[in-house]
């Protein structure tokens, strides 16, 4: 549901909402946050509400630590969590500086632009998350373990998938949220889970993964367990994936799924840094079918980029290198440039990759571009290229390369 401020001021009147959450992250997708009370409500709209940035990581120092953040009624939504009586809403921010002009760093804002330039050109983006996660023990003191909740493989049912239950609140509470999850199961590891979403628009899609890290972590606690979303919690085990499904509409209707690919494929060595951004996200990849070589295909899910099955008019492409530790807004800002330019700069698209590159001999792959393989790798490419340095601010890959 959209609504306007009015509208919103309106709603925590009427549901008494005592707490106005003011959402954000940092330049690594970490979510921040500041409370308000109602009264506080129509200054925020108005004027913003001012932050010291000076303690986030990117966001300024000492001397120049005051930020503002503005809420975006559209983003309103209630937290089920939080007690009926008393309740607690959250909106998802603009940051800009004292003079209203938007924070050079203010991830949130570089998706809008980029929405804003695909609309400009024609072209309609979805999205669709697949994110998957560990659950954990914890000790006697309440403090994480690396002991899996359960010892349940791939798709298996209770009582061996101990998830099952958890799966269930987070999906009844997203619901609650007007989130619609599309499918929920166990995944390959032990204590490993996946739950997946229905297309939406980029900027939805981007504060859904938000919001589902969130309240996955929070029903985990709730139960005595622990979410863990790095990329590699164990090792010799499945890494955590983030598989982000993409379509794009173009103004007269026609197939540009392969301009989209082909564009994806040029740049993704590019935006490595950006989709795999810690030091574990590169154990993550090579392994357990997460990728490591620059390849698409129909199904095989070995490649970077597969065209999975559809049973549909509606085609998209699967791209399977990424991990929860991105930062989704920047994520899917380069994804829609990437695809933006194989459009309207056609690539010649490689030959799928029908075989399994985890078997493959070394005569075969050495026919593939391999992507990043550290983060110091990705962290130069990305210094070194013309397409990060038109689309990301000097002072994100900055912060990014001290990382």
């Amino acid at each position: 549901m959209k609504y306007s401020k009015e509208e919103v001021i309106q709603y925590v009147q009427e549901e008494d909402v005592k707490f106005i959450r003011l959402a954000f992250c940092d330049v690594f997708g970490k979510q921040k946050n500041i409370s308000i009370m109602p009264e506080e409500l129509p200054r925020a709209f108005e004027y913003g509400i001012a932050i010291d940035a000076s303690a986030i990581d990117g966001f300024g120092d000492e001397n120049h630590s005051d930020l503002f953040l503005h809420p975006d009624a559209d983003s309103l939504m209630p937290l089920p969590w939080r007690p009926e009586h008393g309740r607690v809403v959250r909106m998802f921010c603009t940051i800009t500086h004292p003079n209203g002009e938007v924070f050079a760093c203010d991830t949130r804002s570089i998706l809008k632009n980029a929405v804003k330039e695909a609309t400009d050109a024609g072209y309609r983006f979805f999205f669709g998350a697949e994110q998957e996660f560990y659950l954990f023990k914890l000790d006697d003191n309440g403090n994480p373990t690396k002991e899996p909740y359960d010892e349940a493989s791939y798709m298996d049912i209770a009582p061996e998938d101990r998830g099952e239950n958890i799966r269930r609140e987070v999906c009844l509470m997203l619901e609650q949220m007007g989130i619609q999850p599309e499918s929920s199961h166990h995944e390959e590891g032990p204590g490993q889970n996946e739950i997946d979403f229905r297309y939406s628009d980029p900027l939805t899609a981007a504060d859904n993964a938000m919001t589902f890290q969130t309240v996955v972590k929070t029903i985990a606690r709730v139960n005595g367990i622990f979410a863990d979303f790095s990329p590699k919690p164990l090792k010799n085990k499945p890494g955590n994936g983030f598989h982000i499904n993409i379509s794009v509409k173009s103004p007269d209707d026609t197939d540009r799924m392969y301009d989209m690919i082909a564009g994806i494929l040029d740049k993704v060595s590019d935006m490595t840094v950006f989709l795999n951004p810690s030091e574990d996200s590169y154990e993550r990849l090579g392994n357990n079918k997460a990728p490591k070589y620059i390849s698409w295909s129909r199904e095989n899910r070995s490649q970077l980029v597969r065209v999975p099955a559809a049973a549909d008019k509606y085609q998209r492409a699967e791209l399977r290198s990424p991990d929860p530790s991105a930062n989704t807004y920047l994520a899917f800002a380069l994804l829609i440039y990437a695809v933006l330019d194989g459009i309207q700069n056609p690539k010649k698209l490689p030959s799928p990759a029908d075989i399994n590159l985890y078997t493959a001999d070394a005569d075969i792959l050495a026919g593939f571009r391999q992507l990043p393989q550290d983060f110091k790798s990705a962290c130069e490419v990305a210094a070194d290229s013309d397409f990060i340095k038109k689309y990301i601010p000097d002072a994100i890959l900055d912060i990014y390369r001290r990382h």
